[in-house]
């Protein structure tokens, strides 16, 4: 029989946590990565009144995501802020009425419907890669802050897909408002003591402002299409008429569909403009395999324009995507958990109450199951080499029954952006780009600005000329 020891070993912090608390809130990213490497692949502390254990291994991450999920949940106070604003989603709730809600929201991912969201994807792209192609008119190139353009360009997928609306037929304060949620639901999530939402705080009145502008945006919707039942193919059609077929056919209230829709919008948008980021920094930072990725486009393509019927020939992207994902996990690269039962992973006893961290970010840099790990390498996921790795080596997305619900959505959203702006325009570094440092929030971006420039493809104009030439002899 294993004898359990009692802690994993750990920083010794007397002022109550207080120290580790700081340098998680300062670089939660570099601390856990020098945590593994100084105590190795089991940590343990007290911090913030609580015993926290962080995971490094494989197989105690499957354990905590999979085989033990439904002896944990989501720290209460995540939960109480992100409620604020996305009410009882399935980000929040938890047991059968989590097992219920699933149910009803996967149906909105289903592999019929994702197509039809890239319709819509690839429409949005393409008004993007024409601005570009605007702006580079009489130019050798333009230096464009990507950060600030898939910000865009995912809010403008969110809300065709989720409401078939143009992003400016929405009030033009609607970027502001998700851009506040986000920050304040991270700082609201770190701080010792959250301030009650009365108190008049310039931090709760932008608070304030910015749910009642998203409410009232959602509200509108659902009534105008309640009066008028019509399936627009988009997600708030699926979630207005999705029924559970395992409980006499009941669909939602409109109240579970706002909160839904609010968790789509908010959730889908961020993560989805962090992961493009990091995207285009990789490849900008590796020209041979931008010039690998256009090769793809071509042959899969044969020039005509990359749709949704193309994306799943284009394998090597796919790679790209998934190793780009692997540096960088976008939702925040850090998981954690509360056990509602006392559970034994990974040879520790691990008490009832006690909090569990996970890091994709340091998990995905690990030697031993990535060799040179900070090195962009697509070849990784190439041939089924991916299939050989440990489970819970590799979880940008989670794992077990909450992994995100959004997964092939983000997928197909990430390969149409990759085929139809690689298609027309190379990416590089400017002189002297500096290393991006990562910066989180709920989504890890890029700290500071990130400038990369882009040129119109060789092979393109050659393309467009002829086609020119053959349609105006």
């Amino acid at each position: 029989m294993t004898a359990h020891r009692k802690y994993p070993p750990g920083p010794n912090d007397y002022a109550f946590g207080t120290r580790s608390m700081a340098r998680m809130r300062r670089d939660i990213l570099g601390y856990f990565a020098e945590l593994k490497q100084n105590y190795g692949d089991a940590v343990s502390f007290v911090t913030g009144g609580y015993r926290l254990y962080i995971f490094f291994h494989p197989d105690q991450i499957h354990e905590v995501l999979v085989t033990r999920a439904k002896s944990t949940t989501r720290l209460p106070r995540v939960m109480q802020t992100i409620a604020q604003w996305n009410g009882d989603s399935l980000l929040i709730v938890e047991g059968e009425k989590w097992i219920r809600q699933r149910r009803m929201v996967q149906q909105a991912f289903q592999p019929r419907r994702i197509q039809s969201y890239g319709d819509a994807m690839a429409a949005c792209i393409r008004e993007l890669a024409s601005r570009w192609d605007g702006d580079l008119n009489g130019k050798a190139f333009v230096d464009i802050e990507i950060d600030k353009q898939m910000t865009q360009l995912t809010l403008a997928i969110i809300c065709q897909t989720m409401f078939s609306k143009r992003v400016d037929e929405f009030s033009s304060d609607i970027a502001r408002a998700v851009a506040v949620l986000s920050d304040i639901a991270f700082h609201e999530m770190q701080a010792f003591v959250r301030l009650p939402n009365w108190l008049p705080t310039a931090r709760n009145r932008d608070k304030r402002w910015a749910i009642a502008l998203l409410d009232r945006i959602v509200w509108d919707l659902i009534r105008q299409r309640r009066s008028t039942p019509t399936d627009h193919g988009d997600l708030l059609s699926m979630l207005l008429s999705t029924v559970d077929d395992q409980a006499n056919n009941q669909g939602m209230s409109d109240r579970q569909v706002r909160d839904e829709a609010m968790t789509l919008m908010l959730a889908g948008h961020d993560t989805s403009a962090a992961a493009l980021d990091w995207y285009w920094y990789n490849l900008a930072s590796h020209p041979d395999v931008v010039r690998h990725c256009q090769e793809e486009i071509d042959r899969v393509t044969g020039g005509d324009p990359p749709t949704f019927d193309h994306i799943a020939q284009l394998q090597y992207i796919q790679a790209t995507i998934k190793e780009s994902l692997r540096l960088f996990p976008p939702a925040v690269g850090v998981f954690l958990r509360q056990n509602t039962a006392d559970l034994e992973i990974g040879g520790y006893h691990v008490h009832k109450g006690s909090l569990i961290s996970l890091s994709s970010y340091v998990v995905q840099r690990d030697p031993r199951w990535f060799p040179n790990p900070e090195s962009f390498q697509p070849d990784r996921f190439l041939d089924g080499r991916a299939d050989q790795l440990p489970d819970g080596a590799y979880f940008p997305f989670g794992a077990g029954p909450r992994v995100c619900i959004g997964q092939s959505f983000a997928m197909t959203e990430f390969l149409l952006a990759a085929a139809i702006l690689l298609q027309k325009f190379d990416v590089s570094l400017p002189p002297d780009t500096p290393r991006p440092i990562p910066h989180v929030t709920l989504a890890m971006r890029p700290r500071d600005p990130l400038v990369l420039r882009w040129t119109r493809r060789a092979v393109a104009e050659s393309k467009a000329s002829t086609t020119a030439t053959l349609h105006n002899p």
